[in-house]
């Protein structure tokens, strides 16, 4: 065996199976365990199912069972009293198509292909995905709405990045359409009937579209383990919606404008569809082998605000309902918190303990390992997460480290902590190591400044000054942490413009191409 570097040493010594190994977490083919005969293997435990919603721009404050007084979410509020729910589990970036990159690629935005938000940039050729480690380890594999990872035409298209099938929107601009004309399947166009090209009205929404093609997808893939990745695209704007959506009933008649009572139905149609995929899932006898993940993709926007009577948008997504206080600075397109804390929920009955909260400090690159852990497929050594399966199996039993054999005493907690967390997005850099934060804002010439998380979350008081051995190390980690970007490639211009440009009846401009993300 070649030598291995320090990283890639770390990594193969951690991906181990969870503790009492991978089998006790399987269980067996429908109709319930038999004895098998001498000389007979038994049958073969089936490998969890999994099913990851990402939900665009929704708020961690937005569910009711947060204490949300307008927006009503039943079953996600169920998600969480049926599993554990996460109160700082954070996005890998703030903004839609980076933090998506960290969590398909279990990389931080230091070291992924994709690190701005331009919608179209993709990753690179041959880059592991979730998708592309569990297809090898016998997944079938579906995602279904916003991709945000590579536009047609480019390296970054997902049915090269592991996944069987893709049916939705692959540039994040065309998402935010929900009359297209088209959508897309595995790169070709699927004609939408009755959508003339605007974006706010037409014959199809596009929602239910993609939704009924996951549906589809969990049926025809029930006999086998899959990975069902839904990137729904509602409550992001633009906000057409149907007018007889029941989702849209109990705000028609608010005192909102009518962007407003949209998102507070699209926060309902989204709940109500995670509740027709538990349903499914429980009718097809899959419920007690599914993991289902449920979580925002960026902090909270602060829409409709109001500089008097609502400063921090119509729905507040960083305002405590409880206190009616605002909890986190920031929002969407900020590294503060409250452009980081989202809503994260994680339920697998039986297997979880249910109604449980959760203060672990994780975030989006740490999934691809913990699902890996999960199904026993080999992690890529490149990740920078650790698996969260400990904390979510309250599994507190040491491990033996790497250099010793023996539980005792050369041994570490069953769940790993990171020693840093690390964010570059929009002109910003964050570093995170246990409560303390260390945050830049403004490009290279911004200043850096420190929060002791512990008792100041809202960020309020910048302790740089009054720390400055703190802050040299947590910036220290930031120059560690960075790595020169390696981009992906356009192999097709036209077919890269077609979808973002066309859909919005634009005219393409000469130069569409943003710039280069700033550090």
């Amino acid at each position: 065996m070649g030598k291995l570097t320090r990283r890639e040493f770390s990594k193969a010594a951690f991906v181990l199976p969870p503790l009492g190994g991978l089998a006790s977490l399987m269980v067996p083919p429908s109709g319930g365990p038999r004895q098998a005969s001498a000389g007979e293997a038994g049958p073969k435990p089936r490998k969890p199912n999994i099913v990851y919603f990402i939900i665009d721009e929704l708020g961690y404050f937005e569910l009711s069972c947060m204490g949300h007084k307008e927006l009503r979410t039943p079953n996600i509020d169920r998600l969480a009293a049926e599993g554990v729910r996460f109160t700082q589990f954070l996005a890998g970036g703030c903004v839609c198509a980076p933090t998506r990159a960290t969590l398909l690629t279990g990389k931080h935005l230091g070291h992924t292909s994709l690190r701005s938000n331009n919608g179209w940039e993709p990753l690179r050729a041959g880059e592991e995905t979730i998708a592309s480690m569990l297809k090898r380890a016998g997944y079938a594999t579906g995602g279904f709405g916003k991709w945000g990872c590579g536009a047609r035409g480019t390296s970054g298209v997902p049915e090269t990045h592991g996944f069987d099938v893709f049916f939705g929107y692959y540039d994040q601009v065309h998402a935010h359409t929900f009359y297209p004309s088209y959508l897309i399947r595995n790169s070709q166009e699927v004609p939408l009937e009755g959508n003339p090209g605007s974006y706010l009205e037409g014959k199809t929404f596009s929602q239910y579209v993609i939704h009924d093609e996951a549906k589809k997808f969990l049926r025809a893939n029930k006999d086998r383990p899959f990975f069902l990745y839904l990137p729904y695209t509602p409550p992001h704007g633009q906000y057409g919606f149907p007018d007889d959506d029941p989702s849209l009933a109990p705000y028609r008649d608010k005192p909102w404008p009518r962007d407003a009572k949209v998102y507070a139905a699209m926060v309902n149609l989204v709940d109500r569809q995670v509740g027709e995929i538990l349903a499914l899932l429980k009718e097809l006898g899959l419920d007690d082998n599914t993991i289902v993940f449920f979580s925002g993709d960026n902090g909270g926007n602060e829409y409709f605000a109001d500089k008097a009577a609502r400063p921090d948008g119509l729905f507040g997504p960083n305002v405590d309902p409880a206190t009616g206080k605002r909890r986190f600075r920031g929002g969407k397109g900020r590294l503060y918190e409250g452009g980081l804390r989202v809503p994260y929920i994680v339920r697998w009955p039986g297997k979880i303990k249910p109604g449980r909260v959760s203060d672990h400090l994780g975030y989006f690159p740490d999934i691809m390992p913990t699902l890996a852990e999960l199904t026993g497929a080999p992690c890529p050594p490149d990740t920078d997460g650790l698996s969260i399966l400990p904390e979510l199996l309250s599994d507190n039993r040491p491990r033996p480290r790497p250099s010793s054999s023996s539980s005792t005493p050369n041994a570490e907690p069953a769940q790993r902590q990171h020693k840093y967390l690390y964010w570059e997005d929009c002109g910003q850099i964050a570093v995170r190591e246990g409560a303390w934060k260390a945050v830049r804002t403004r490009g290279p010439k911004g200043v850096w400044e420190l929060y002791d998380l512990a008792t100041d979350l809202a960020e309020t008081t910048d302790l740089a000054a009054k720390h400055p051995d703190i802050l040299a190390r947590l910036t220290r980690y930031a120059e560690e942490a960075h790595t020169p970007i390696q981009e992906g490639e356009v192999l097709d211009r036209d077919l890269v413009l077609r979808d973002r440009y066309i859909p919005l009846g634009k005219t393409i401009p000469d130069k569409p191409w943003g710039p280069p993300p700033r550090r």
